[in-house]
């Protein structure tokens, strides 16, 4: 809690935002980073060679910066926007893994999401299992202004 507020003014830090809830956060944080520079980097160098492939690791990292800040937030705001951030994640990762199955010849360069994120460990298709899984369990339950919603 903050030492320099009267505990009258400050707020309970909601259960999802503490402990492991940390860890993702973090964890989201260097995925929005790793994606923002790949993409950042195949844009500016090369994008005529894979531009869906590129665009698509663009869009990735702008998931990733989305679900980040959305994550480290309170308020029932900032968990819906997680939420849908998250779950956008889940599809694309399943959706761009798929296609390149299917079409490998589409995406001739690798995204953060190609192979179901074999190229990172497959922590692209863990991570948002575990936020998802992290987000339901860990409801908010706090109105816009940070006090409790009625029942």
């Amino acid at each position: 809690m903050n030492r320099l507020l009267p505990e009258r003014h400050q707020r309970p830090t909601p259960a999802r935002l503490t402990g492991p809830g940390r860890l993702l956060v973090a964890v989201y944080g260097i995925f929005a980073l790793a994606a923002t520079a790949r993409a950042a980097f195949q844009i500016a160098t090369k994008f005529d060679h894979a531009p869906v492939a590129y665009l698509l690791s663009a869009f990735a990292a702008v998931v990733y910066i989305i679900a980040t800040v959305a994550l480290a937030r309170p308020g029932r705001n900032a968990y819906a926007t997680g939420l849908a951030a998250v779950s956008i994640e889940l599809a694309g990762v399943l959706g761009v893994g798929l296609f390149g199955l299917l079409d490998p010849a589409a995406l001739p360069d690798d995204t953060v999401w190609s192979g179901f994120g074999m190229g990172y460990g497959y922590v692209p298709l863990l991570l948002p299992v575990v936020g998802l899984w992290w987000l339901l369990t860990h409801r908010d339950t706090t109105a816009p202004g940070g006090r409790k919603a009625r029942a």
